[in-house]
């Protein structure tokens, strides 16, 4: 049985474990590895959330910039980062437009960025998805404490241009529970409630193909830190060369099976939250996993 929590964020809560909930990836951003930009368009992207809602997501995950592989990003190359304005005219006609069709949805910001996540909240976001674990942004640890709403933070190792260069963890299980430990107390000492913050140990993010089997083989690990865990596998490049034919790594489009036999393995290894591209399919596996996970 896996631990239960009620999740704060801003003036509501969620119940974490009693059941997997399913958070559904919105990517407003012309270059999303995952689908090539489908949703750039401020109307499209509101219908796809719409769309995710319907299917079954409980959360809808909004994000306006692309922190896919070897993406630069704010620190690196000011030239070629999304800046905070863009960012927010990005996402700020979809958060109200979304809420506008379905005022009670739950919605993430995924942002690492502290301006585009006090923005978002007051746009009627209630969750911050913080890719870098609350640390690109020195000002985010007081704004999340601040604005009083949900969080993740999320494990990262090094920044998406570096993660080819990156050297090998001897023991990646070990280096990201002890990061995530580090990060998440660092946050609590910034003035966060721990009883607003899920922890995500970053499948993909800096760590190399090999690196993300055994965070999947090991995963029940993470219960020993007392956080809610959200997790997402979604499409991945570790799926793609599990998946391999003939030397070459499954498309982004083929990874669909592979990226649910995942998350049907982390669910059964007591994930509460599942971030996917795929929500339908999700829900379905979800309520055969819960079933049989008790």
């Amino acid at each position: 049985m896996r631990p239960v929590f009620d999740w704060l964020i801003g003036s509501r809560s969620l119940q974490l474990g009693k059941r997997t909930l399913i958070m559904g990836v919105v990517n407003v951003t012309p270059d999303s590895f995952s689908d090539g930009g489908a949703n750039f368009d401020h109307d499209r992207a509101v219908e796809y959330a719409v769309k995710l809602l319907g299917d079954g997501a409980d959360i809808i995950d909004i994000g306006g910039e692309s922190t896919r592989p070897g993406a630069k990003v704010s620190g690196t190359d000011p030239g070629a980062a999304v800046t905070e304005r863009e960012e927010l005219d990005r996402v700020l006609p979809v958060i109200a437009g979304v809420k506008s069709k379905n005022a009670k949805a739950f919605i993430s910001i995924d942002t690492y960025k502290a301006g585009v996540a006090r923005r978002a909240v007051e746009a009627g976001a209630e969750i911050v998805n913080d890719v870098s674990g609350f640390l690109w942004d020195p000002r985010m640890t007081k704004a999340l404490a601040e604005l009083k709403c949900g969080a993740v933070l999320m494990h990262m190792r090094g920044r998406p241009h570096e993660w080819r260069t990156l050297p090998a963890a001897p023991d990646i299980v070990s280096l990201v529970k002890r990061e995530l430990r580090d990060r998440s107390e660092a946050a609590v000492l910034g003035g966060m409630k721990r009883e607003r913050m899920v922890i995500d140990p970053g499948f993909g993010f800096g760590k190399n193909h090999e690196e993300n089997y055994p965070l999947l083989r090991r995963f029940e690990e993470f219960h020993q830190m007392r956080f809610p865990l959200l997790v997402g596998v979604s499409r991945k490049s570790f799926i793609g060369r599990a998946l391999a034919r003939d030397g070459k790594d499954a498309a982004v489009c083929d990874r669909s099976f592979g990226t649910l036999a995942a998350e049907t393995v982390l669910i059964m290894k007591g994930a509460q939250i599942i971030r996917t591209h795929d929500v339908q399919a999700c829900v379905d596996a979800v309520r055969i996993a819960d079933l049989a996970a008790g």
